[in-house]
């Protein structure tokens, strides 16, 4: 890549950080890039591929942070000690703000919402890579949709991100209640094969009759 499309996307970055979406512009992030504005249409083709590919791009970076971290979980409350420490320092880099521009303005600009979705993407696939690593052979598996467990996790790290901001006693409350669920299934892991064994069987079974059970009209 070159020197100045990356400049524009750090600027792009910088821009959504001091003005907010509604205030980001060619020229502004031309300003914060140390570029000619005309750059960023003749690199990008408009602002909004340009703020799209430096949200997917950044968020590409901060995976190859986490990755050996996430390579090395051993429990579900590892990963969520994992999650804590993220917040913690996107939030002292300013990135939360900007995932939070970006969200709000997916939700009207499709040339936004498909990179957005993209660079959470790139976080659940990490989630769901652990969740079915340290969950093989649990009982828990046997109930749990590990992809749709992974995007539950996702998101609520993200809504917490935004919770936080006018509720940050509720978001605390949150996140312990994760922690909770994560003891549950450490218990659940340390029981004994018989006792498992029975768990694994009742899960089957409950699920058995969940599909046997009429939809309704």
């Amino acid at each position: 890549m070159s020197d100045t499309k990356q400049r524009l996307l750090d600027g792009a970055l910088a821009a959504l950080r001091e003005h907010g979406v509604t205030g980001v512009s060619a020229r502004t992030i031309a300003a914060a890039a140390g570029v000619n504005q005309a750059l960023v249409f003749y690199h990008y083709g408009s602002v909004d591929e340009l703020l799209g590919t430096a949200c997917l791009e950044a968020t590409r970076q901060r995976v190859s942070v986490y990755a050996s971290r996430f390579a090395s979980v051993g429990s579900l409350r590892e990963l969520l000690q994992i999650g804590r420490d993220l917040h913690t320092a996107e939030l002292a880099a300013g990135n939360v703000s900007v995932l939070a521009q970006m969200l709000a303005a997916a939700q009207t600009g499709e040339r936004i919402a498909r990179p957005v979705a993209a660079a959470l993407q790139l976080w659940t696939d990490e989630i769901e890579a652990v969740l079915v690593r340290i969950m093989h052979g649990s009982p828990v598996a046997e109930v749990a949709d590990l992809p749709g467990l992974a995007r539950a996790v996702s998101a609520a790290f993200v809504g917490l991100e935004l919770y936080e901001g006018v509720d940050a006693e509720g978001a605390a409350r949150a996140l312990e209640a994760l922690d909770q669920l994560a003891v549950l299934v450490e218990v659940v892991e340390d029981l004994g094969p018989l006792a498992r064994r029975a768990l694994r069987s009742r899960i089957r079974s409950h699920l058995k009759e969940e599909s046997r059970e009429p939809t309704g009209t």
